[in-house]
């Protein structure tokens, strides 16, 4: 529903930003094509929000609300061969100065 949602304000010429992940679960394959195709005559830009894995485990054990390992399980979830048009990387640059280098790069 939620990509449906998103082509609603496309279509209504709305930028529209989504925070998630990819990923391939049995109930949801093909998820990356099944997005490909709903948004197929709209603007999609995919950037992939990027963090070494070691990073990821102190964060989620810092957070204390996921487990160390969470980031390893949805890595191995994810979805191949995404055609990214940006990536940004946390573990070198804030949140702050990512959003600033998506909203540049996109808009």
């Amino acid at each position: 529903m939620m990509y449906h949602t998103a082509k609603l304000y496309s279509d209504m010429g709305k930028n529209v930003l989504i925070d998630g992940i990819l990923v391939e679960r049995d109930e949801i394959t093909p998820h990356y094509q099944q997005l490909i195709e709903i948004m197929k005559n709209n603007p999609l830009d995919l950037v992939e929000v990027y963090c070494p894995l070691d990073i990821c485990r102190k964060r989620n054990i810092i957070r204390g609300d996921r487990y160390e390992s969470q980031s390893d399980e949805q890595q191995e979830l994810m979805a191949k061969n995404i055609e990214y048009r940006l990536r940004v990387d946390t573990s070198l640059r804030s949140a702050s100065e990512c959003a600033d280098i998506i909203i540049k790069e996109l808009f």
